[in-house]
């Protein structure tokens, strides 16, 4: 398998996964039980992004980079951009949300702490592992 695409596998299957888990979370659940672990799940999924760009990037440094573009765009939502693109498509409503919740923080943490618990357990991490 090609040296580009090897180290790209996991991290693209766990983000269809993690996508498939999202989308689940929020069909077949209301309320806190649909909110907070999607929110959780949006940020493992990111972490699974942030892999696909960036396979070397050692498990401190992607849970890192993930958790303040995560915050980031929590904080974005505290300009009425998000809020008016999310009006125009589901998919910016899905990928930026519309409104800021300051619980949603915690739970952006808690999601990136299992991304990085499971990058921990993928067989081969040591090949990921460099700065």
């Amino acid at each position: 398998m090609s040296g580009w695409i090897r180290p790209r596998l996991a991290p693209a299957l766990l983000l269809g996964l993690t996508v498939a888990a999202g989308l689940a979370v929020r069909a077949l659940l209301a309320g806190w039980w649909a909110k907070y672990p999607g929110v959780a799940l949006w940020s493992v999924a990111l972490y699974w992004l942030v892999l696909l760009v960036r396979p070397s990037l050692a498990i401190p440094r992607a849970a890192a980079l993930t958790l303040a573009l995560s915050w980031a765009v929590e904080l974005f939502q505290l300009t009425p951009v998000p809020a008016a693109l999310a009006s125009k498509h589901v998919l910016f409503r899905l990928v930026l949300g519309r409104d800021f919740g300051v619980w949603d923080l915690p739970a952006y943490l808690a999601g990136v702490l299992l991304a990085a618990a499971l990058h921990a357990l993928l067989p081969g991490k040591e090949s990921t592992s460099a700065p």
